[in-house]
């Protein structure tokens, strides 16, 4: 089963996915693209630009599209087509051709986890943390998330009852 948990920053994505590979060790766990990309020597700015998160659009299509069947991403094609259509102020980059160069990649994962903003915020942001943007992310998300035929579970709470409901949700699928 391939697993991909998308949100805006700052949500609990990496510490759930990697708690996701403890429950899951023989499943492949990717990384966020933003941390392989800059391990690999991207450079990134204090505050990534369109063209940042365009390159970790096409790192996360070629994580998922050369993956085995049972793996987990940490940040999925999603996310970051929803920080491109937060930060776009290019007219001419046309978002449905974006749309669509994720669609089939999108396809052929299993399982989304969506870990929304919680309310309260159950994990701190800073300015620092660029606050506006990670409240318009989350926006963005849940209104395309719809756009796309798969199979999806919101999360929330704490780092137990997520993964509760993970498990539940997965056992549901695999009946």
């Amino acid at each position: 089963m391939k697993i991909a948990i998308t949100g805006t920053h700052r949500v609990g994505k990496t510490t759930l996915a990697e708690k996701l590979y403890e429950f899951f060790p023989d499943y492949e766990h990717y990384s966020e693209p933003y941390f392989e990309l800059e391990e690999a020597g991207y450079i990134f700015p204090e505050i990534p630009t369109i063209d940042d998160y365009i390159a970790q659009l096409e790192y996360s299509i070629k994580q998922i599209d050369k993956s085995n069947n049972d793996a987990i991403f940490d940040r999925c094609p999603i996310d970051l087509f929803a920080y491109i259509q937060a930060t776009s102020t290019d007219t001419s980059l046309h978002l449905q051709t974006v749309f669509s160069k994720i669609q089939n990649t999108i396809d052929t994962i299993d399982l989304l986890i969506f870990v929304p903003i919680e309310d309260p915020d159950i994990i701190s942001c800073s300015e620092s943390d660029l606050p506006e943007l990670r409240y318009l992310v989350n926006d963005i998300l849940r209104d395309i998330i719809c756009d796309f035929d798969i199979e999806t579970i919101e999360v929330s709470g704490n780092l137990s009852k997520r993964l509760s409901q993970i498990q539940k949700k997965i056992q549901q699928i695999n009946l």
